[in-house]
């Protein structure tokens, strides 16, 4: 067992201890605790049909398709890490490349490296943005972002773009050698195909990943990324060793 592993594990051991003094003072059991978690996690996510919640909400006047508690999670792995480089799959209005680009500029250091199939106009101009277009997959694309990166570190990736099983894990492969020791890849929207939205999804994000974990050891999920109970991508961060 890796170091990385064995810390993940006390990690684990010591949040139930924790998680479980909670629940005899509140009078709840975990289970309980999980199903309150998942009917809000609905509510909020299906909310978007009534443009509310994921579908309403703006950074600095531009659209931002996630939840506000990921987004905070970034902000502190960004002051945390402070990363070269972030690589973003999945572009669509350019919400969270401007947010990160803006986390960056009151840090002083990064760039974004971000892509799409489809170029939307009005997307935030930003010099710490690089946009590009294509499919994330494809050996060209790929090779262009490495040429772009060069030996730049830290290094994380963000994985949203199609959410199809196996074009995460097509992505899942084709980026994960870009994350450095003690980065992350995160594996965005985990919650759809019944985890705990969207039942007859299909096999999607959180079937890749799972699929990935069992061959690729050096990554484990952090479970410090669960604290704010609610998350669009749950088991999604995942830290390399």
């Amino acid at each position: 067992m890796s170091p990385v592993q064995t810390l993940t594990r006390a990690l684990k051991h010591e949040l139930r201890t924790l998680r479980g003094a909670l629940y005899r003072r509140l009078a709840i059991s975990e289970k309980t605790e999980r199903s309150i978690v998942d009917k809000f996690h609905r509510l909020y996510f299906d909310s978007s049909a009534f443009n509310m919640t994921w579908r309403n909400t703006q950074w600095m006047g531009h659209r931002i398709l996630k939840c506000p508690l990921d987004l905070w999670l970034y902000q502190e792995v960004l002051h945390t890490l402070r990363p070269a480089v972030v690589i973003e799959t999945g572009t669509a209005f350019g919400g969270s490349a401007h947010f990160m680009a803006s986390m960056m500029d009151i840090l002083g250091h990064g760039q974004i490296i971000t892509m799409d199939i489809e170029h939307h106009e009005g997307r935030p101009q930003h010099p710490r943005i690089t946009y590009l277009t294509g499919s994330s997959v494809e050996p060209d694309m790929v090779a262009h972002v490495r040429s772009l990166v060069g030996s730049a570190g830290p290094v994380m990736v963000l994985l949203d773009s199609d959410h199809a099983r196996d074009h995460v894990l097509a992505e899942l492969e084709a980026y994960a050698p870009f994350v450095t020791p003690g980065s992350y890849l995160v594996v965005e929207d985990t919650n759809l195909n019944g985890h705990p939205v969207f039942d007859d999804y299909g096999p999607g994000p959180m079937e890749a990943l799972e699929a990935f974990l069992g061959r690729h050891p050096e990554f484990v999920h952090d479970p410090a990324m669960d604290k704010f109970l609610l998350t669009f991508n749950p088991k999604g961060f995942l830290k390399r060793a």
